[in-house]
């Protein structure tokens, strides 16, 4: 079986952090989310992979790159965001006649896609997906379900008054007959091809989609908070690995420290929390739910529940919380500031409070 990738889009409703750099790649934990999508279609079983790639291509492909992966990578230009219907549209001449997970590139999942990948080759279905209970169906495709058979009765996208809770996850089993789905439906008024129109399509033509339930978390990163929220949700699972250095410092919880990092002056670190490589913390405090990225410095600063990513340096900052900074930001006192402040910083930014 192949996997599929859906790695492009311009990611609005994270800027500025993606001006410069894709969604797709903001690291959860001090790793890019996209590399967790990866690895849980190889853990899967699957080893050639697509990656559906748009206007930041070369940092998609030099980023992925740089891993040695247990699979082979290949890569699908998509020339603007056309629907993920298109996107699948696209990647015909990858997946041939041949069943295939289709898989969103800015989604996390807890337990992973194993089971119900397993669970999809066996079930001879049509199509498979996975659902969900959320709290505002209106913002996502809903399912009514045939709880007995185990089978989709009708997909709704973002309606008004859902008639269930019931939110499809951004992975897909699919079968060479989601193309003639694709080909007998329309953009929709977003002028994109819609994958719930195409699935509908088959419900309609008396073909099989079957679902899943999620079991444990499952997060869709599209917002700044869905982001720091995910980032809590991992930092939970890990477990103390300590490479650098402690001096005259403390710490508690789990914690991870990578190599060549320093953790100095008297200061605190609460996990869950992870500080990357070539690090130095100085005389601040540190956690919980906080993400430090290689080669970054803080001094006299509380950070607490947020992502810093690489080539950050902070300086005499009072408390930092829920916030987003990207790469290379340089964050300084100037004027009193007051007792916390939360930020979303864009890569190569320098800030005076």
């Amino acid at each position: 079986m192949k996997g599929l990738i859906l790695s492009g889009g311009h990611g609005v409703r994270l800027r500025p952090l993606t001006h410069s750099q894709q969604k797709q790649l903001i690291p959860i934990a001090n790793k890019p989310i996209l590399f967790y999508v990866i690895e849980d279609l190889i853990d899967s079983g699957i080893n050639d992979i697509a990656i559906i790639v748009g206007p930041n291509k070369e940092q998609i492909i030099e980023t992925v790159s740089s891993v040695k992966w247990d699979a082979k990578i290949s890569y699908i230009y998509q020339d603007a965001p056309r629907g993920l219907a298109h996107a699948v549209k696209i990647a015909k001449d990858f997946t041939g006649n041949e069943n295939f997970v289709m898989y969103l590139g800015d989604n996390l999942l807890k337990e992973g896609s194993k089971e119900f990948v397993e669970d999809f080759v066996k079930s001879n279905v049509d199509a498979s997906i996975l659902l969900t209970e959320v709290e505002d169906p209106t913002q996502y495709g809903v399912a009514l379900v045939d709880e007995q058979n185990k089978v989709i009765v009708k997909l709704l996208e973002k309606p008004k008054n859902p008639p269930t809770n019931l939110s499809i996850v951004g992975i897909y089993g699919l079968t060479p007959k989601i193309y003639d789905a694709i080909e007998n439906i329309t953009p929709s008024w977003r002028g994109e091809l819609e994958i719930t129109d195409a699935l509908h399509w088959l419900i309609e033509q008396d073909y099989t989609v079957r679902y899943k339930r999620v079991t444990g978390w499952w997060k869709d990163t599209g917002m700044p908070e869905d982001i720091i929220d995910a980032n809590r949700l991992v930092l939970d699972t890990i477990k103390t690995n300590i490479k650098g250095e402690i001096i005259d410092s403390t710490k508690a919880g789990e914690v991870i420290i990578g190599d060549n990092s320093i953790v100095k002056g008297n200061s605190k670190l609460f996990g869950p929390m992870i500080i990357g490589k070539n690090c130095t913390i100085n005389n601040s405090i540190i956690g919980p739910y906080t993400s430090i990225g290689d080669n970054s410095t803080i001094e006299n600063t509380n950070v607490e529940d947020s992502i810093v990513m690489e080539n950050a340096k902070i300086i005499d900052i009072n408390r930092i919380s829920k916030s987003l900074i990207g790469k290379s930001v340089s964050i300084n006192k100037n004027n009193k500031q007051s007792d916390e402040i939360s930020l979303m910083i864009g890569d190569n930014s320098q800030v005076i409070l």
